[in-house]
């Protein structure tokens, strides 16, 4: 990595991991000027395309994933950490013999996991991809569970 003052490469003073376990925080000082600063890196996740209901196409998003399972488990006593074990573990599944995964698959990955996790984000992980439009389609849903 090069100094952002003068462009000259730096060295690493310091490297350790932060709390959350999901970066690795790094010290670097530049060799010609002796600028210090510090960098954070995160592993990339290999990019794959998912093909939605109506047959388009996207790059898969992390993030947006991520924050519709925080929606579902929201005032619910599942740690964060937890969904990142799970999509990190889901993420594998799906790109291992192919570049592409469908909406539908994932969506009932995550679901599954839910369910396991805590029955009341699965509801209402489910509510939004079935579209429950009364409290009969929360019944039914739920009654199917059984």
């Amino acid at each position: 990595m090069n100094c952002p003052k003068c462009k000259w490469p730096t060295r690493v003073i310091d490297s350790r991991e932060t709390e959350d376990w999901r970066e690795i925080r790094r010290r670097r000082e530049c060799e010609k000027c002796g600028h210090r600063f510090t960098t954070y890196e995160r592993p990339q996740i290999a990019k794959f395309i998912v093909i939605k209901s109506d047959q388009q196409k996207e790059f898969y998003d992390r993030d947006k994933l991520e924050k519709s399972i925080l929606k579902a488990v929201n005032k619910i006593d599942i740690n964060v950490e937890t969904i990142e074990n799970m999509l990190t573990e889901l993420e594998s599944d799906w790109i291992k013999n192919k570049k592409w995964v469908t909406s539908k698959r994932i969506w009932k990955d995550v679901l599954e996991k839910l369910e396991k996790l805590n029955d009341v984000a699965a509801i209402r992980y489910a509510s939004v991809y079935y579209w429950f439009k009364s409290k009969e389609d929360f019944l039914d849903y739920i009654n199917s569970l059984k």
